[in-house]
């Protein structure tokens, strides 16, 4: 993105809008998303997917991409790994005062709105800056399977397969072309694969595969992964 002279000095500030009708820290703040790896969630025929490369390494032993919320609701993130643990703390609190309040599971659509709403908030006020992520929020509730995204502005989008991070164009012009109704587990893994491969494989590159069914959050073990298949 660049700034033209005219246009310098705007994005000082979070809460001054450009003479175009831009807000620059915002936009930053997706470029910075886009510098994180890509991750992927798609609906499939009985659940959610979530798909994420993680790095192996002698000495750090957690790089997660990919948490659970509560038992049937998940969270994929691409951006600032401090920004999403904050951003996933709150929407546990979220999730399990809902329980305690009306005895029942949170729905997808509810915890998404109030991540949706507190990322917004820090688009309004002097003295903060906007969260460096983006979300892919997903999960089964009694309404159904629902998949929706956040980004740096607020904005809440409502998907049936979307990926964020460093190759998210590619990635969602990929989506668009071949995700279908209805695809058994292996037609999905495959496809977030196929998503996860756009950015390359380092050497130490480890696939992990998440899905929400009518089990609950788990991750696929390498022994259902290869029965399916599928590797990285």
């Amino acid at each position: 993105m660049e700034l033209t002279p005219e246009s310098m000095g705007y994005d000082r500030a979070i809460v001054v809008f450009s003479p175009d009708g831009r807000l620059f820290q915002v936009e930053y703040a997706r470029e910075a998303v886009k510098k994180g790896s890509t991750v992927v969630a798609l609906k499939y025929k009985d659940g959610v997917l979530f798909g994420a490369k993680k790095k192996k390494s002698n000495i750090i032993t957690s790089t997660e991409k990919i948490f659970k919320v509560d038992h049937f609701v998940g969270i994929a993130s691409s951006g600032f790994v401090a920004d999403t643990r904050v951003l996933v703390d709150a929407a546990r609190v979220k999730a399990q005062q809902h329980r305690l309040l009306y005895d029942e599971p949170v729905s997808i659509i509810g915890v998404s709105k109030y991540l949706a709403d507190r990322i917004q908030a820090y688009t309004q006020y002097a003295g903060v800056r906007p969260y460096g992520v983006s979300l892919l929020i997903g999960g089964i509730d009694n309404t159904g399977k629902h998949i929706y995204q956040t980004d740096p502005s607020g904005v809440l989008l409502e998907c049936n397969a979307r990926a964020v991070g460093k190759e998210e164009d590619k990635a969602n012009e990929l989506l668009e072309k071949e995700w279908k109704e209805n695809l058994d587990l292996k037609e999905a893994a495959d496809l977030a694969i196929k998503v996860i491969k756009l950015e390359g494989k380092g050497k130490h590159d480890e696939l992990i595969l998440r899905v929400i069914d009518d089990k609950g959050f788990r991750e696929l073990s390498k022994e259902e992964m290869k029965k399916l298949g599928v590797s990285l």
